[in-house]
C-alpha cells in the first residue's frame, strides 16, 4: 500500500471517529450527562482532530491539490470552519439547550456535506451533475 493510501485510510478513520465522538458528546449535552466532564472526553477529540487535520494537509501536499486553488478543497475548508463554529456553539457556547441542539444538528449536516464534497470532489457534493 502506498503512502497516499495509508494517509487516506487514516484520514477516513479519523473522520469517522471524529463524527462519532461529536455525535456522542452532543447526545450527552442534550441529557446533561456528567460524562461530558470526563478528562478523556475533553482530550481525545482534540487529539483525533489533530490527526485528521495533519493527514488532510499531508494528502493535499502529496496530491498537489490545495484550498483556494481547487474549488472542492476550498468548499471543504470553508465547510470545516462552519462545522467548527457550529460545534463550538453546540457543545460550549450555546446559551440555551435549544440553541445548542440546533447548532448540533447544523454541525452534523455540515459534516455530511463535507463528506459528500470529498467523495464527489466537487463543491456541490451530492448535488454535482
Amino acid at each position: 500500500m502506498d503512502s497516499y493510501s495509508v494517509l487516506k485510510h487514516l484520514h477516513v478513520t479519523a473522520a469517522i471517529i471524529s463524527i462519532g465522538l461529536f455525535f456522542l458528546r452532543g447526545c450527552w449535552m442534550l441529557v446533561d450527562s456528567p460524562w461530558l466532564q470526563r478528562p478523556w472526553v475533553r482530550i481525545l477529540p482534540h487529539v483525533n482532530d489533530s490527526l485528521l487535520l495533519a493527514s488532510a494537509l499531508t494528502m493535499a501536499v502529496l496530491i498537489q491539490q490545495y484550498p483556494f486553488v481547487n474549488p472542492w478543497l476550498t468548499a471543504k475548508v470553508l465547510a470545516l470552519l462552519a462545522y467548527i463554529a457550529l460545534g463550538t456553539v453546540a457543545l460550549k457556547r450555546g446559551p440555551t439547550k435549544t440553541v445548542r441542539a440546533t447548532a448540533w444538528v447544523g454541525a452534523l449536516l455540515t459534516f455530511a456535506y463535507i463528506v459528500s464534497v470529498a467523495v464527489h470532489q466537487d463543491p456541490l457534493g451530492i448535488f454535482a451533475p
